[in-house]
């Protein structure tokens, strides 16, 4: 019964953040998926790593590392993506945090959206390109850390919507310690690289942190377009990071 419950709630995380058809779950429980966000992001890492695999006995680096980031914007739906672009749109001036929660609302993309979303689509397909030991492993682990990255936005920073929004569900009620669970499978795979491992660990620690710290201080809250931001952005900068000669 607790496994059946278990996996009503990975099916319920894999529906949130992708398009994956693995069915509808039977139960409505957001606080129950967002321990599941890493393994989610796992998951989508090894379909990644499972399709360079094969077409890098095709295609050369620069087009598979293409490919790779143009699968990950379909397996996600560009979910994180428009949360990235919406909230370029909103925080990237001086504006009132009513303002920006007004534009972020809109539909529609301005320019700063636009901007945000080609440098970090650039950087990823950059920082893809460039992995070379590690490459299956490091396609794996990331996409995990990137929605790793939203359990602490939902942790430490307030709900920007009382009135309701995509994420308003996450944030009824503080999160335990557990919520931190999933966390700790991308962390022990993290651990196959050595110290290079604790080197990534530090940085996704404290990318996770100048963002929370920069939203914190911008307009003090934050949306569900802003979790899909901040695992855009940590997902494009760790690539990028891991793509240096060192890894």
């Amino acid at each position: 019964m607790i496994l059946e419950l278990y996996i009503k709630r990975l099916i319920a995380a894999i529906g949130f953040i992708t398009i994956l058809p693995l069915g509808k779950s039977t139960i409505y429980d957001p606080k129950g998926m967002i321990p599941y966000f890493p393994i989610v992001g796992m998951i989508l890492g090894t379909l990644v790593s499972i399709f360079d695999h094969v077409a890098l006995q095709l295609w050369s680096k620069p087009v598979v590392a293409i490919l790779d980031v143009i699968l990950l914007l379909v397996l996600t739906g560009a979910f994180h993506l428009d949360g990235l672009g919406d909230s370029a749109d909103g925080l990237l001036g001086h504006r009132s945090r009513e303002k920006v929660l007004a534009i972020m609302k809109d539909s529609r993309i301005g320019v700063m959206g636009l901007v945000a979303i080609v440098s970090a689509l650039s950087i990823k397909w950059g920082g893809i390109m460039g992995l070379d030991s590690h490459r299956s492993l490091l396609l794996v682990i990331i996409p995990a850390y990137a929605r790793g990255s939203m359990i602490f936005g939902i942790r430490f920073l307030k709900y920007g919507r009382p009135g309701g929004g995509t994420g308003h569900a996450l944030f009824d009620e503080t999160l335990k310690p557990t919520a931190f669970l999933g966390l700790l499978l991308p962390v022990g795979l993290t651990f196959l690289l050595g110290w290079k491992g604790i080197w990534l660990i530090m940085a996704f620690v404290c990318l996770t942190a100048i963002i929370i710290l920069f939203y914190k201080k911008r307009i003090g809250c934050i949306t569900g377009d802003m979790l899909g931001a901040m695992a855009e952005t940590s997902e494009s900068l760790l690539f990028l990071l891991v793509s240096t000669g060192g890894f």
